[in-house]
């Protein structure tokens, strides 16, 4: 594709390697902003490193693209879904108790590759039946809207930088030109953060540090290994593993291409549980799938996979640079805020338009009562976490696994599920567009079938 048939901000982009490496670093960069928020607030709650976070996401993130074949364009930050585990192992955040909840994390992204084990031997179709478009669906608007409070939070800290970040982002994303249509997030924050400069709103204390180069690495923090510790931590991976399935459900459904099928969620689930083990083993909190970047695929169309990478590559940079964390945290919350209000509304419109392309039919009382219930557990325990003992270990079901389980289990228990994953109808999970819909290959049976082609590692076709 030459460069001049680049629509820039109108059409999808699934290559960019036409663009010039200006335009490559800015659209990485914002990635690496859209996480940055979010990344960094789970080792401030736990007591772990930031610059160590920075850097095993970054290595997380590249290591899952490898796993992947390069295909999917997700950035792998840190998540919140172990924070309860954190805190029961560790109350004090001292070193020697973080380092044991770390090696229960490792022994969790242990767990993700045996799941990811099963699916390869018994075929994505078969475990696919359990995630239809009705349970994904609302278990991804679910994933937005339980974000919100938190975006609203940050915002409510100044309401006038949050409606600026906010205006300012829909004004380039709608009337923008070319190269600021599909940046609109760092006008956003970089327009609002020169305001607030101009203000006096920016909290100068995080200039603190005029160190340019550090280690990033603490070795007290590396994983140590406690029984009880892993039998504390081990069951979040329940959760966590459904987040996956609607994480990677969302990015398909915005990019239009059937990413359950290939590279395959094998692929995909043991390529977050290798990040995982990865990321606590050098002292940095689990990885997740990240739906703030997944906003902002949705709302640039730029779908290549490259661009996640490149924000890996400034994130393992920017761990090795304290100054740059320190600039980047001296962001007013609100800012954050504002931009997280687009992000997360974003991740909620992508679960309607799920439901809405796969043709739900809503009038059955089934479909109807799944989605009904997942909305209102996933909602209604989002503050609320279920939490008790399993075998003397303490467990807390957070509000999205609450919803995952119980819309897999009426799913799978109410009769009529007429349910049936193949790769040959054009709205699975985002209209297939890069399978064939004549060749047998893809019929989505068996996920060595789909993915075994003339690829390399990072999905390029061969000679």
């Amino acid at each position: 594709m030459s460069k001049s048939k680049i629509k820039l901000g109108q059409n999808p982009i699934y290559d960019i390697k036409e663009l010039s490496i200006g335009k490559k670093f800015l659209l990485g960069l914002q990635h690496t902003f859209a996480m940055f928020g979010a990344t960094v607030l789970v080792p401030i709650l736990t007591g772990l490193d930031v610059s160590t976070t920075l850097l095993t996401a970054g290595l997380g993130t590249l290591a899952f693209h490898l796993i992947t074949k390069g295909q999917v364009p997700i950035f792998l930050g840190s998540s919140f879904a172990f924070l309860a585990g954190y805190a029961a192992v560790a109350p004090n955040k001292d070193p020697e108790h973080l380092s044991m909840a770390l090696g229960g994390v490792f022994v969790a992204g242990i767990v993700y590759m045996i799941f990811a084990a099963l699916i390869y031997v018994f075929g994505v179709k078969r475990i696919m039946r359990f995630f239809p478009p009705i349970v994904t669906g609302p278990i991804i608007i679910c994933i937005g809207l339980t974000l919100a409070p938190s975006a609203i939070n940050m915002a409510s800290s100044h309401w006038g930088l949050a409606l600026l970040a906010i205006a300012i982002i829909i004004i380039t994303n709608i009337w923008g030109r070319g190269m600021m249509k599909i940046v609109p997030l760092l006008f956003g924050i970089f327009g609002s953060y020169i305001v607030a400069l101009c203000f006096g709103l920016v909290d100068k204390s995080h200039f603190h540090n005029l160190t340019l180069v550090a280690m990033p690495l603490k070795t007290e923090y590396f994983a140590t290994f406690n029984l009880s510790a892993i039998i504390t931590i081990v069951p979040i991976v329940l959760a966590t593993t459904m987040e996956h399935i609607g994480d990677v459900s969302a990015v398909s459904a915005t990019t239009q291409r059937n990413f359950i099928v290939k590279p395959g969620l094998h692929r995909t689930l043991f390529g977050d549980g290798v990040a995982t083990m990865l990321g606590s083993y050098l002292g940095g909190p689990a990885c997740t799938t990240y739906g703030e970047n997944t906003g902002v695929l949705a709302l640039t169309k730029v779908y290549d996979p490259r661009v996640t990478r490149y924000a890996a590559m400034f994130a393992i940079c920017f761990a090795f640079v304290p100054f740059v964390s320190d600039v980047i945290n001296s962001i007013p919350t609100a800012i954050i805020g504002g931009v997280s209000l687009i992000l997360y509304g974003m991740i909620s419109a992508i679960g309607i338009r799920n439901v809405a392309e796969n043709q739900v039919d809503l009038t059955k009382s089934r479909n109807l009562i799944i989605g009904a219930v997942i909305l209102v557990t996933g909602l209604g325990f989002a503050t609320r976490p279920v939490e008790f003992s399993l075998f003397g270990a303490h467990v807390s079901l957070s509000g999205i696994a609450i919803a995952a389980i119980s819309g897999i289990v009426l799913n799978a228990i109410l009769p009529g599920n007429d349910y049936r994953f193949s790769v040959q109808d054009p709205q699975e999970y985002g209209k297939a567009l890069t399978l064939s819909a004549t060749d047998s290959t893809y019929e989505g049976l068996h996920p060595k079938e789909a993915t075994e082609d003339q690829e390399d590692d990072f999905g390029n076709k061969k000679a």
